[in-house]
């Protein structure tokens, strides 16, 4: 296993540990270079900071709450906060990254923006932006889903971004990610493609994770506010490709104090044959332009993922969290889709808050983990359960 002492900086050339890297189509190797080799320098320049902060403070409503759960805290008796990531503009924590993505993509003189999108929350805050600075916006969806996702693709519509079906495959978010790195490759000069989690070819891990490092910036600055102590005990968040975890963790990365715990979707149970939970099943290989882990046959074949939430339903993970597992740094752990429901329910009942399916993934968790009673347990509520409703009502 390759070292890597400092878990915020990937190496030069985009690995954390083993994973990383950049393997992409020959086609695409002008505009990831483009990108590596200018990604820093811009998102450096006080120009672009003072636009990014100002949209961050006046368009998404940062800083987002850290709020004491009296109620949970009282359940698992500890001290439990929730970072509020549901109450930014658009309803989740995607949107921290394609504001900061749609400033760099202006200043590389790019014109047409495409996304690849599950749940519809990264689709619909590429779609918001690309409407705030009037550029051409297609979003690509796995058929599936469109159809379990459906408030979501009317708001991308009515934002005016085109949604393009996948049509192949499971039909979800691997199949989307397909169908827009073949656009990429058919529009190299003019289009940039705004990822939404920490995953595809160097630099976009670090690079996303990066933007949504704001999520733990704010964290320690108001658990500090409100304790006396910066830094928290436990930090949990869900988990598929892995953006909110990645920017809940970033500034704790170094920090040996703090617990990561990272939550995936094990579907219909780890063992099924329908689950999403990579850490426990998957094997070391290539996805989406980075070498990670992944759910894959004997022979290389990526295995269909399942997860009742849609942003969860990805076979691989980030390489920045697969180091952490690997590493022994993060805990890994996953709930079914059962367990999910049952947290969803419970959290509404007793803090007042619908959660999306993918954050109660993270809620299941509390369930699994023992905690001291003075314990500062924080977790990423990544996004509000509007866009689940449907799933939600067909159980009540």
């Amino acid at each position: 296993m390759r070292v890597l002492t400092d878990y915020q900086k990937p190496s030069e050339q985009g690995y954390y540990g083993d994973f990383g890297g950049a393997y992409i189509p020959e086609m695409l190797h002008a505009n990831v270079a483009e990108l590596r080799e200018q990604y820093l320098t811009i998102m450096q320049e006080d120009s672009f900071q003072q636009e990014f902060q100002a949209l961050l403070t006046d368009y998404v409503g940062r800083p987002t709450p850290l709020f004491y759960a009296e109620r949970l805290s009282e359940k698992y008796t500890t001290n439990i906060y929730l970072k509020r990531e549901d109450l930014c503009h658009t309803g989740a924590h995607k949107i921290n990254n394609t504001v900061g993505q749609i400033l760099l993509a202006r200043r590389l003189g790019k014109t047409r923006i495409i996304a690849e999108t599950g749940a519809g929350q990264h689709g619909v805050a590429t779609a918001t932006v690309c409407a705030l600075k009037g550029m051409q916006c297609i979003v690509y969806m796995g058929e599936k889903d469109i159809e379990r996702q459906a408030p979501n693709v009317a708001r991308m519509r009515m934002l005016g971004a085109e949604v393009r079906p996948a049509t192949s495959g499971s039909k979800t978010l691997k199949d989307a990610t397909n169908e827009a790195i073949r656009d990429w490759i058919n529009h190299p000069n003019d289009t940039h493609y705004i990822i939404g989690s920490v995953v595809g070819p160097h630099p976009y891990p670090d690079m996303v994770t990066r933007f949504q490092s704001v999520i733990s910036k704010e964290i320690k600055k108001q658990l500090q506010d409100k304790t006396g102590f910066a830094l928290p005990t436990h930090v949990i968040a869900c988990v598929g490709g892995g953006s909110n975890a990645a920017g809940a963790f970033y500034h704790f990365l170094n920090e040996e104090g703090v617990k990561l715990i990272a939550v995936e979707a094990a579907g219909e149970g780890v063992q099924s044959g329908k689950t999403a939970a990579t850490t426990a099943l998957g094997t070391m290989g290539i996805l989406h332009g980075s070498k990670s882990l992944l759910m894959q046959t004997a022979d290389g074949q990526v295995v269909e993922p399942h997860s009742i939430s849609a942003g969860l339903d990805y076979p691989g993970i980030g390489p920045l969290h697969a180091h952490l597992f690997t590493s022994g740094r993060g805990l890994f752990v996953s709930a079914t889709d059962e367990e999910a429901m049952e947290a969803a329910f419970m959290v509404s009942k007793t803090e007042g808050i619908i959660p999306a399916l993918e954050t109660a993934h993270a809620f299941a968790a509390l369930d699994q983990l023992v905690f001291d009673k003075n314990d500062q347990v924080v977790i990423c509520l990544s996004g509000r359960g509007d866009k689940d409703l449907s799933t939600y009502m067909a159980r009540l």
